[in-house]
């Protein structure tokens, strides 16, 4: 999720309305760290806490120091969606989806997300159809490039660019390009709360065109123990598709840091429309080297 959850919350979605305070703020860097990168790692003294992309679903403006890896996983993540409208029921598994980050210079980190094996089931008690898809899904790379905040300040902002890669189309992909961007905004809070807020612009295929889907959320994380931390968070989806239908949802999660590189977390997404799906319970795992 963020740093030590406390500490701050990945904070994107409004970005956009923030006050002049939060945008205006100058980082000051206890070290120059511009000389490391791929090749030439941040020593160990000099790395920054660890803070993930999990598992809330706001992103962080942090990036992983120069040189080194960081792995972001799910264990498996299950979600349900029933439409009780027209009876459609959906169930679908994702077995071990992985980030996978690299830091390319203090600033500039490097994700590739793989959804690797996918198993979706719908069911159609109405027409009484039953459908089956599984395999491999789909492959997303992007950059996060740290605007300000990444080793000092009460703020820190970032700017996300994604593709979804043009794989064969199959069941379960299909096999346009993607893509979008994500600006995550982070602030420290009294009382040793932390807030994450995110806005996000998709553009998606829909048949021959192209329909734009735009991603808000807030999210406010707490330290409940020296290990384990706790959030809630607010996700919200809107879309410019025909009869696109505006999605909600209440997030809650806990994480557990075993070191300060190794970091376990669980927690269930809940959907507050019709449109979202009804819940979407995880659990994952969170390494740096």
């Amino acid at each position: 999720m963020t740093r030590s959850v406390s500490t701050i919350i990945r904070l994107p979605a409004l970005v956009l309305v923030a006050p002049a305070a939060l945008v205006a703020e100058p980082e000051l860097s206890p070290s120059d760290k511009s000389g490391y990168h791929l090749f030439h790692p941040t020593p160990r003294a000099l790395m920054r806490e660890m803070s993930t992309d999990r598992p809330d679903q706001t992103e962080s403006p942090y990036t992983v120091d120069a040189g080194h890896f960081q792995l972001e996983m799910d264990f498996v993540t299950f979600t349900y969606d029933h439409h009780s409208t027209d009876g459609v029921r959906t169930e679908s598994w994702n077995v071990v989806p992985v980030n996978l980050k690299v830091g390319l210079c203090n600033h500039v980190d490097l994700q590739m997300i793989f959804d690797n094996y996918v198993n979706l089931q719908t069911t159609d008690s109405a027409n009484k159809v039953n459908e089956r898809a599984s395999g491999f899904g789909d492959i997303t790379t992007r950059f996060k490039i740290n605007l300000w905040g990444n080793d000092a300040g009460r703020t820190a902002f970032a700017l996300m660019p994604f593709v979804k890669l043009p794989l064969p189309e199959s069941n379960l992909r299909n096999g346009e390009i993607e893509g979008g961007v994500i600006l995550p905004l982070a602030a420290e809070l009294p009382g040793g709360w932390g807030m994450g807020v995110m806005t996000e612009f998709d553009f998606v295929s829909d048949a021959d065109d192209y329909e734009t889907e735009w991603v808000n959320s807030i999210t406010f994380s707490h330290d409940l123990t020296d290990r384990l931390g706790g959030y809630l968070e607010f996700f919200s989806v809107a879309g410019t598709a025909p009869g696109f239908q505006w999605q909600g949802q209440v997030d809650v999660g806990f994480t557990y840091s075993v070191t300060a590189d190794i970091q376990f977390d669980l927690g269930c997404n809940f959907g507050v429309t019709r449109s979202a799906p009804d819940y979407n319970p995880f659990a994952g795992l969170s390494v740096r080297f």
